[in-house]
Formats: structure tokens, C-alpha cells, sequence
């Protein structure tokens, strides 16, 4: 069942522009395609899960809701950020939500970022390799990488290339939507994240 504050928060968002034109009820069944995505791989809930440009607080809200575990929604926008800030602040939302504003490739090296986190969800952040490498520094070791994937999708993400990062391809889900499930299996090499930008204007695969 959905929360009152969580419908209330994405009409809101979508109202502020935050969020695509589709409605209330699709974003959370989408949303809820990562929750699935996950009890395939793992029988609990994450301890703590990190939303990786989370916009408008999509998927990171409807996570914090289901869920109620520890929740940073990550965004590099001021406005957005405000917004989940006072979407936190409400007194019936769970209060192990945090918003995080600034660059996914230097909070990884924060040490409140560093191999911090169980789950790392990516709605419509970046292509695959772009994705992998900010993501990767931020989970810890056995760490999963859930990634929304285009309809029909071929397969995008690259061994080799993840490889370098510490990860791995662990599983694929189809169900609400195609989702990519990635592992982390060693250390992230020091040298990952590179400085903020470059692994958008040079992917590594």
C-alpha cells in the first residue's frame, strides 16, 4: 500500500517539473520493479541503499517507503535537492531518509560515500559505463548495482570494462520493466571514480 506522503511527494514533484509527464501510478510501479529486482538476488531488505541521481526522488522515495532502511537520494541539482530536503522534513516520512547534493564521483571518495552502501539504484543516470563507474566506489563488497534498462535493450554492459571497477554482471530481471543487476566482487582500483565529468565525456566502454 502506498503511503499518503509518498503520493503527496511525487504530485508535488511532478507538478514542480521534476518528473516525466507519465503518471503518479506508473512512476511507483516502475519504482517498485527495483524492490523485485532485488528479493530475486537477496532475501532481505538492504541495510542501506543509495539513489544515484535521484531527480525528482524517483526510485529513492518509493525505496525509503517500502523499505524504511537508511535511503540517500544523490542528485548534483540545488533545486531538486531542496525539494527532497523538504519532502524528508514532512513528520510522517520515515526518518532514515537523507539527500546528498553534489557529484556522484567525488562523494564516492568522501568517506561517507567509500564502500558504504548494499544497493546502489540507477533510474536514468547515465549510460552503462558511466553508471558503472560512479556507482561502483560507493558500494561495498558484495554490493548490488540495479540498473533500469531501455525496453528491448541489447546487452550493454561490458565484462572487460566492469572488470576494471571491481563488478560484475550478476543477473538480469524482466517484470515492470528490464532491470540489470550488477555485483561487486573486489576493491574498487583507486584511480575510479576519475574527476568529475570524465567518465561521461570518456566511458570506458
Amino acid at each position: 500500500m502506498t503511503s499518503l506522503w509518498l503520493r503527496r511527494a511525487l504530485e508535488e514533484s511532478r507538478a514542480r517539473g521534476f518528473l516525466g509527464p507519465k503518471s503518479v501510478e506508473f512512476q511507483i510501479e516502475h519504482s517498485r520493479g527495483f524492490i523485485d529486482a532485488w528479493a530475486n538476488f537477496r532475501p532481505d531488505a538492504p541495510h542501506n541503499v543509495l539513489d544515484l541521481g535521484s531527480g525528482g526522488g524517483v526510485p529513492g522515495l518509493i525505496l525509503l517507503d517500502h523499505w524504511n532502511q537508511r535511503t540517500v537520494l544523490l542528485d548534483s541539482m540545488e533545486r531538486r535537492t531542496k525539494f527532497i530536503g523538504e519532502v524528508l522534513a514532512w513528520p510522517d516520512v520515515p526518518a532514515v531518509g537523507e539527500v546528498w547534493r553534489g557529484r556522484a564521483e567525488d562523494l564516492a571518495r568522501e568517506r561517507r560515500g567509500d564502500s558504504q552502501f548494499d544497493l546502489v539504484t540507477s533510474r536514468s543516470f547515465g549510460s552503462p559505463a558511466t553508471t558503472a563507474e560512479c556507482a561502483a566506489r560507493l558500494l561495498n563488497i558484495g554490493g548490488l548495482l540495479i540498473v533500469s534498462e531501455p525496453p528491448q535493450s541489447r546487452e550493454r554492459w561490458s565484462v572487460a570494462g566492469l572488470g576494471l571497477l571491481g563488478l560484475e554482471v550478476y543477473g538480469a530481471v524482466r517484470d515492470r520493466a528490464g532491470f540489470q543487476v550488477i555485483r561487486k566482487v573486489s576493491a574498487t582500483p583507486s584511480t575510479y571514480p576519475r574527476s568529475s565529468g570524465i567518465p561521461k565525456k570518456r566511458p570506458l566502454f
